[in-house]
């Protein structure tokens, strides 16, 4: 079995106890209602700061996912070394600079040496970074290096492609911009080849993010 590295949880960058200050956060709600010149005691808002700090505490639940507890001993001795790919994998994040979602899917492979990670627990290491405060790129790299760390494979891929509010609702306002960032590791870098596969098999019947 893979033993856990000091590297991977560095990577994972958990944030030590069990949830995020919903308190503070219901104040801080109440205090931003009443600078937009609304009244937090109306019936439509009484709730809103509650329900502000409950959909915080799940959004930003990839801080505190305990990346044991996440793969349950679901890493499996194997004898191939052929791509393993799940792509199409639904994500959705919050922007660091705005704190506005954006959302989109991811496209994992990796080239196993020895070991294999069950099917289940790719779009949940996905999770794992995306719900937090983010950037695309970061988020793509940090995907990356958590499979190469974990598994120690031939070489990982991945690829995000995101549609970011803050672009769509604001400042430039352009609703069709997508952004697409790609970390590629190990073989998936240095083979040609390995990476045109990998590039094919995600351009094949792609879904589109919206």
């Amino acid at each position: 079995m893979v033993e856990f590295t000091d590297t991977v949880f560095q990577i994972a960058d958990l944030m030590p106890g069990d949830g995020i200050d919903q308190e503070t956060i219901r104040d801080a709600v109440e205090k931003m209602l009443r600078a937009f010149g609304e009244d937090p005691n109306r019936e439509g808002l009484q709730k809103t700061p509650d329900r502000v700090a409950r959909m915080y505490d799940e959004l930003l639940a990839g801080y505190r996912t305990d990346p044991v507890a996440l793969l349950n001993d679901a890493i499996f001795e194997v004898t191939y070394d052929d791509m393993v790919l799940v792509r199409d994998i639904e994500f959705y994040s919050l922007c660091e600079h705005h704190m506005l979602p954006f959302l989109g899917r991811a496209h994992v492979a990796y080239l196993p040496r020895g070991y294999v990670v069950g099917l289940s627990k790719i779009p949940r290491i996905v999770d794992m970074f995306a719900r937090r405060l983010q950037v695309q790129e970061r988020m793509t790299h940090q995907i990356a290096e958590f499979i190469q760390e974990l598994l120690n494979p031939l070489g990982v891929a991945v690829v995000v492609e995101g549609l970011h509010l803050c672009a769509t609702m604001r400042g430039v306002k352009k609703h069709d911009a997508r952004m697409t960032t790609s970390t590629m590791l190990g073989a998936f870098r240095s083979n040609l080849a390995t990476r045109e596969e990998f590039l094919n098999n995600i351009s094949r019947g792609s879904n589109p993010i919206l």
